[in-house]
């Protein structure tokens, strides 16, 4: 049974460069190595999601913790999230920690709600890029954040995740292994 049935409620496929004969992918992809200054070939495929009334994807980190995970060859250290539609009412992504209070919130917050932080909305065209982890690889609480009910219509979104070290199966160049 997968783990994640009731903190993703979305449905979602991978999408590479690879799978896209037009070059679409590989375009963005070259822009978002240009926006973060990491190497193309350091992210992982598109994460394309769809979400409908209702659907959320609750409060969580896309960096991997080493006591959760066990230790990894590679760590996520930045995603940018493209937004493919507009949403009627809901579907923000929220970041918890962000405002009064701060991280200060860790022992009380409710991962499944979107009530404290910030909202950014979702609107067709749209990039939100952040970051996991601190200069120092260590992990960066403020980048929790989650996807919050649609309430009405469907969001659609793109999601990249880039991590430190060549992770390039696919054509991508990795001009070197590792960012740090």
């Amino acid at each position: 049974m997968d783990s994640t049935v009731e903190i993703r409620t979305s449905q979602g496929t991978f999408l590479s460069r690879g799978s896209d004969p037009d070059g679409v992918l590989a375009y963005i992809e070259d822009k978002i190595a240009v926006l973060t200054g990491i190497p193309a070939g350091h992210g992982e495929p598109f994460n394309v999601l769809r979400y409908e009334n209702g659907q959320h994807y609750d409060s969580h980190y896309d960096s991997f913790d080493e006591a959760g995970y066990g230790k990894q060859s590679s760590q996520r250290v930045a995603t940018v999230l493209v937004y493919l539609s507009d949403v009627e009412e809901g579907g923000e992504t929220s970041f918890l920690f962000e405002g009064v209070g701060g991280t200060e919130r860790l022992k009380t917050v409710d991962y499944k709600k979107c009530d404290t932080g910030i909202k950014v909305t979702p609107r067709a065209g749209d990039a939100l890029l952040f970051w996991s982890v601190h200069p120092d690889m260590t992990r960066d609480l403020h980048s929790l954040h989650g996807g919050c009910p649609v309430a009405r219509g469907t969001k659609w979104t793109a999601t990249k995740w880039i991590r430190d070290r060549c992770m390039s199966a696919a054509g991508a160049s990795c001009s070197s292994e590792s960012v740090n």
